[in-house]
């Protein structure tokens, strides 16, 4: 059986590695860019526990290697820019399990490691789609070492090629983005704090964020952020010095505590090569109902990073479609849309929940958003309850005694 997979990122990675060594199928998986190319790999992210719950049930050994390249992440914490402390939350009291602290490029090399020769480095995706010759199935031609190469006949066709999918694109059309209404900058820093920054802290000056925590080998990824119209660009002025300085000037009139003053500063001195993002979040779409098309990460819902679940639902995304796709392979079904009805029942309700968690929770970033107001409903049970259910309840589509293991 022919299975594509577009796209070894965090989804593509996890679920080739899996279905290379399942028997009868053939596995190809493309990816842009070369093995040791992370120049898009981004800087810094948690992983929420539930991914790291679902990775340790479908692929103990893969957990095992993420984990070991990886800091846990086993505190919340939320202060105004001046220290005054806004809320604590221990992590062990919604989760079973810690999250992890990982920069963008280990994730990466640990993953696609993982997948070893299933993934096929320098492909150039040029065409794809239906194929007119098999009713159901799907075509995809690329270039590689400047040769072009071509696939007809594919029973699965995966696309995990990021929030702008090529693959959903050319199946469905290119989904229209929702603004939230924040824009974002990123940045990693070597860690010459002296153990001010470790485990996730966020400090709010209004409705102005900075987050940041510890990332190995010696580093802090650092994230700032803007209330911005829905829609409207980033103001160039935000890139300077003189505003981002002004913008973390504590309205207290105290003076920024040690750990914001220290973030700072590394992050004025990378402004020159900063990149800004605007959040935003897109319709879920996990297949096609007339091609064996899959969707899996960001290509199946683009969402808020609020609660660092973009990567983390991407994992548990991956989980659920090789617990499941394994199993009906090795019942030797054949029946592609089977598979894909039911990876959509296990993950759509879920995803949106953490869709819409995430947004309710980006309430502090909005413009006029009051940050002790804001923080102050996230230590009470019904947010703790719900933070709880996406922390403790990974969506896989499994007997509910594998997933409550």
């Amino acid at each position: 059986m022919k299975i594509v997979i577009i796209g070894a990122g965090v989804a593509g990675a996890v679920l080739a590695r899996r279905l290379a060594a399942l028997p009868g199928v053939e596995l190809t998986c493309l990816e842009r860019v070369q093995p040791d190319d992370h120049a898009e790999a981004g800087t810094g992210l948690n992983v929420g526990p539930n991914a790291i719950k679902a990775l340790r049930l479908a692929d103990t050994a893969l957990a095992a290697q993420v984990e070991a390249s990886s800091l846990p992440w086993a505190r919340w914490t939320t202060a105004l820019a001046d220290g005054t402390p806004l809320f604590d939350l221990p992590l062990a009291q919604v989760a079973d399990n810690p999250g992890i602290r990982i920069r963008w490029s280990e994730l990466y090399r640990v993953l696609r490691a993982g997948a070893g020769a299933a993934v096929r480095y320098g492909c150039q995706v040029t065409a794809v789609g239906r194929d007119p010759a098999a009713p159901g199935r799907s075509f995809v031609e690329w270039k590689q070492d400047g040769a072009t190469h071509r696939i007809d006949g594919i029973a699965l066709l995966v696309g995990t090629d990021g929030r702008y999918s090529a693959v959903r694109e050319a199946f469905s059309g290119a989904p229209q983005p929702r603004h939230i209404g924040v824009a974002i900058l990123r940045a990693l820093a070597e860690d010459t704090s002296g153990g001010l920054v470790d485990d996730y802290v966020q400090f709010f000056n209004g409705a102005h964020r900075m987050l940041a925590f510890r990332v190995p080998p010696g580093h802090v990824y650092i994230a700032a952020t803007f209330p911005v119209e829905p829609g409207a660009p980033v103001q160039p002025a935000w890139s300077t010095e003189a505003v981002m300085r002004a913008t973390w000037q504590p309205a207290s009139g105290r003076p920024a505590c040690a750990q914001l003053q220290w973030l700072l500063d590394a992050l004025c001195e990378r402004l020159v090569d900063s990149h800004w993002a605007r959040m935003q979040e897109s319709a879920v779409r996990y297949h096609e109902d007339d091609a064996g098309v899959l969707y899996l990460g960001d290509s199946a819902h683009g969402m808020a990073p609020t609660l660092g679940q973009g990567a983390t639902q991407a994992l548990e995304d991956a989980c659920a479609a090789a617990l499941i796709l394994e199993e009906e392979l090795r019942a030797g079904g054949n029946d592609v849309q089977r598979w894909l009805q039911r990876i959509a029942a296990a993950r759509t309700q879920r995803v949106r929940f953490a869709m819409e968690l995430s947004v309710a929770a980006t309430d502090t970033l909005l413009a006029g958003a009051d940050p002790v107001a804001g923080a102050k409903w996230k230590t009470e049970p019904p947010f703790l309850a719900d933070l709880a259910r996406l922390f403790r309840e990974p969506a896989l589509g499994r007997a509910p005694a594998l997933e409550a293991a």
